[in-house]
């Protein structure tokens, strides 16, 4: 089963400036992501029946367009389970219906399968279709993503990643920039930069590192104009998991080492 993809130009900290949308059916087809109405995704919808909405999560860079979508072809629109009220301050329109792990969304080319993957986002979730996985912000092939406070937890996103890894699909469709063809070496390369991120967030409060923004001096050596803001609330996410791990005590303004961790 082939997905079809639209790259919609959108405002964006990905550093590709746009967002990619996917359509998967043609008589009964569900769109993914559709970031915001463009000449290239109405094409692609052209001569398609589009039966259902879904998105990967709520980040405004792939919810613009979805009360559009919905309002011109009278699709069914999806939202996670739990999150309808935040689906709709997103999208400024209310869920039909709702979805958790392994619901199918049924397409005329086949079931697309709804797989649970927070991290990014607590609502995040992924759809697959065979050996091939609408990825979201889950993984990118080159870099990383940002897995920032006050949304973004750490610790779910590795099990997500792990769970996909152990899942093994053949292609992931990103939302930003290419199809990614190694999707469990891509896996395990987000999982150790992550995991790397955390050393040396740990190891800066080891050294006397306390507050966010000298944590977040010790743990960067790169240069970081432009993302500051991304960073540090990567720290912050970083500081949150090693709080519920027990290994640092952090009290809203300064974090020290745990010595029962």
């Amino acid at each position: 089963m082939d997905w079809q993809r639209a790259d919609v130009s959108v405002p964006t900290r990905a550093p590709t400036g746009s967002t990619a949308a996917y359509v998967c059916g043609d008589e009964a087809a569900l769109l993914v992501d559709p970031a915001d109405t463009s000449d290239a995704l109405d094409t692609l919808l052209t001569d398609r029946t589009l039966a259902h909405i879904a998105l990967t999560h709520h980040h405004p860079d792939h919810a613009g367009a979805v009360a559009h979508y919905a309002r011109e072809t009278n699709a069914t629109v999806w939202a996670r389970r739990g999150r309808a009220g935040a689906f709709e301050a997103a999208t400024g329109i209310s869920p039909d219906r709702l979805f958790s792990e392994g619901t199918t969304i049924p397409t005329d080319t086949g079931p697309v399968i709804v797989l649970d993957t927070p991290g990014h986002a607590p609502e995040h979730v992924a759809f697959e279709t065979g050996g091939t996985v609408v990825s979201g912000d889950l993984a990118v092939a080159e870099g990383s993503v940002v897995i920032g406070a006050p949304e973004g937890d750490v610790r779910a996103y590795l099990t997500s990643l792990r769970r996909l890894h152990a899942r093994n699909p053949d292609v992931l469709l990103p939302s930003h920039g290419p199809r990614i063809e190694n999707a469990r070496e891509t896996c395990a390369r987000l999982i150790a930069h992550r995991l790397e991120r955390e050393r040396r967030v740990r190891g800066a409060v080891d050294a006397g590192a306390a507050t966010l923004d000298d944590i977040l001096d010790a743990a960067y050596e790169k240069d970081l104009t432009g993302v500051r803001d991304l960073a540090r609330a990567t720290v912050l996410a970083h500081i949150e998991k090693l709080v519920v791990e027990g290994t640092i005590s952090w009290d809203g303004e300064r974090a020290a080492p745990n010595s029962a961790g």
